[in-house]
C-alpha cells in the first residue's frame, strides 16, 4: 500500500475529536470519564488529547470538571453535534483548496476549469460531515461493540450468550 502524500486530510487533532466524542456518547448520561481511560479507549496520547478534550470543552460538546468527581461529559449538544461541528471545533473551518475560503475572493474564479470541481468536491465533503451525527456514529459504535464480544447478530438481532 502507498504511503498518502496528499495534504488534503483532515488533523490527527480533528480525528482524535470525532473519536473522543464518540465514545463519550456511547457512554451513559452524566456518566464522565477521565483523560487515561478516554486515551486508552480512543488510542490517542494523553498529552495530545487534553488539547484536543479543551477544544471540545471550550466549543461546548463537552463538560469538563476537576477534583474527585471529576472527568469529560458529553453535553446534550455534542451529543446531537455533526462531524462537521466536531472537526470545526478543532480546526476551524475546513476547505479543500484557498479559492473556497469564506470571505475571500478568487481572482481566477470566473476563468479556473477547476474552480467549479473545487466547490463540487467542497459540497460533497460538508454534504456528508454535516449529515453525520455523533449520536449516530455512537449508536453504530455500541452495535460494533457487541458483535465483537458476540452479543448481536450481523444482522443486528440480540442473542443470549451460550445459545
Amino acid at each position: 500500500m502507498k504511503k498518502c502524500n496528499s495534504s488534503m486530510q483532515l488533523t490527527r487533532a480533528a480525528d482524535y475529536g470525532v473519536r473522543v466524542m464518540v465514545h463519550l456518547a456511547t457512554m451513559p448520561t452524566h456518566e464522565r470519564a477521565l483523560l487515561p481511560g478516554l486515551a486508552k479507549a480512543t488510542q490517542a496520547p494523553e498529552s495530545f488529547l487534553s488539547k484536543v478534550l479543551q477544544a471540545l470543552s471550550h466549543a461546548r460538546l463537552i463538560s469538563s470538571r476537576r477534583g474527585k468527581s471529576g472527568g469529560f461529559a458529553i453535553l446534550p449538544r455534542g451529543r446531537e453535534a455533526t462531524m462537521y461541528e466536531v472537526i470545526q471545533a478543532i480546526d476551524g473551518p475546513i476547505c479543500l483548496n484557498l479559492c473556497l475560503v469564506s470571505g475571500k475572493s478568487c481572482a481566477r474564479k470566473a476563468h479556473c476549469p477547476a474552480h467549479p470541481v473545487w466547490e463540487r468536491a467542497q459540497r460533497a465533503m460538508l454534504d456528508v460531515l454535516t449529515g453525520t451525527a455523533i449520536a449516530e456514529l455512537a449508536s453504530q459504535a455500541s452495535v460494533c461493540e457487541a458483535r465483537a464480544v458476540g452479543a448481536v447478530s450481523p444482522f443486528g438481532v440480540v442473542r443470549v450468550m451460550g445459545s
